[in-house]
């Protein structure tokens, strides 16, 4: 196909396309299943189980751990394929995992060692739908489009995040984390769909899916973000931040829902809210870039979103503990809505596209090891320090991390500007 004239349009006013559209709702409908099920796994484990903080890291962190392991070679596996029945099979791979858990509980069967064999199934399905997409919008959307297609999937994600957890968590209340965890495997049902419907003729893949598949093959991901300065100080970054980041998510379930005391519908409250600064950032993010260039946007914004999270570490008791919770979601989700669309396009952008899909698996796969080996390095350390220690110390370090992106240039040269 040509990119150019399918995706209809080439500039932030233009349309990007039909087929963009059906993308982008399949896209939006699976967003909304996951956002209501937000925490799901977690609530399951704590309102239903009675896991420890410990057993609740260990759930957040095992998933994606050996989802990273297996999904190792599934890069090539996905470039040297169509991309479209790679991601309908990964949506219907995750609905079918989802599944199993509230049909075990109407057996009897639900337990914790089922709750990680399914983030397993759920987390590698990811991984490769990733892979298979990031590749996919690249042949569907004309390069000076891609961080106009990225801004809108970014604001998505955090209109979803605003309003999906409150109805959530209205719903997990009222009738139990298992119903968020089916609306969600609906969800996937439909993005299948919505995959399923886009017309555009696929490109042919760099070569035949039949053919041997060697380490180099393996390896060409990490290969290309490593010789590239900056997608590897890009790279070192996203995994190193995001990995701090996520090991709050199970130490502020045990926080706010075990010690002190908050609903649930507060605790969501806490985290959707907030995304409110993410849509705002993500529609904001091509007008920077044309302002100040890519390079220029991703060093500021990379650098302001690493100094909330150890705010989090003063969450107190009633209203004023919600509020700060609001506060630092608030700072922290702005700046992110604002550097990962020029991150996702940038990092489109520069790949080759026969290196699209083994460049996004390596990208997934480091970023999910690291923050599985941190999410338990944090849940021990929790255990013997507590939770608002371990937060004060995630937070901390986080401070370090815009060390990282000093590589990335900030000039305002055409070859930064995203659309």
């Amino acid at each position: 196909m040509t990119t150019g004239t399918a995706a209809g349009g080439t500039g932030e006013r233009a349309g990007l396309g039909r087929d963009f559209g059906r993308l982008w709702a399949a896209y939006a409908v699976s967003t909304a299943g996951s956002r209501l099920a937000l925490d799901a796994f977690s609530l399951i484990a704590v309102l239903m189980l009675g896991s420890s903080p410990a057993q609740v890291s260990f759930l957040a962190a095992a998933g994606i751990a050996v989802a990273a392991l297996l999904a190792v070679p599934l890069g090539p596996w996905v470039e040297f394929r169509r991309k479209r029945p790679v991601m309908i099979g990964a949506d219907l791979a995750r609905a079918a995992a989802l599944l199993t858990l509230p049909l075990a509980y109407a057996l009897d069967a639900l337990s914790f060692g089922l709750l990680v064999l399914v983030s397993v199934v759920v987390a590698t399905a990811d991984i490769a739908f990733r892979a298979a997409s990031g590749a996919h919008l690249k042949a569907l959307v004309p390069a000076e489009g891609l961080l106009l297609a990225n801004a809108r999937f970014e604001s998505t994600t955090w209109t979803a995040t605003a309003l999906g957890p409150p109805l959530g968590g209205a719903a997990i209340g009222a009738l139990g984390p298992l119903t968020a965890i089916v609306g969600d495997a609906v969800s996937y049902v439909l993005s299948a769909c919505g995959v399923r419907a886009i017309r555009a003729p696929e490109p042919e893949p760099p070569r035949s899916a039949s053919a041997r598949i060697g380490r180099a093959e393996i390896t060409e991901g990490w290969t290309h973000l490593w010789r590239r300065p900056d997608l590897r100080a890009l790279f070192l970054n996203s995994a190193l931040v995001n990995g701090l980041i996520m090991v709050g998510a199970p130490l502020m379930a045990v926080l706010m829902l075990r010690e002190l005391g908050f609903p649930v519908w507060e605790y969501s409250l806490a985290f959707s809210v907030p995304c409110l600064g993410g849509l705002l950032g993500s529609r904001l993010a091509p007008r920077l870039v044309r302002r100040y260039g890519a390079g220029r946007v991703l060093r500021v914004s990379g650098a302001a979103r690493a100094c909330w999270p150890v705010g989090l570490a003063c969450t107190g008791t009633g209203v004023p503990g919600l509020l700060t919770v609001m506060a630092v979601e608030l700072g922290l989700i702005f700046c992110c809505g604002v550097f990962n669309p020029v991150l996702a396009g940038e990092r489109l952008r520069r790949t080759d596209p026969d290196r699209v899909a083994r460049v996004l698996s390596a990208w997934t796969v480091t970023g999910k090891a690291v923050t599985a080996a941190l999410t338990l390095a944090w849940g021990a350390l929790a255990a013997v320090t507590g939770t608002r220690a371990a937060l004060a110390a995630a937070g901390v370090l986080l401070l370090a991390t815009p060390l990282l992106l000093r590589p990335l240039r900030v000039t305002n040269s055409p070859e930064y500007q995203g659309s």
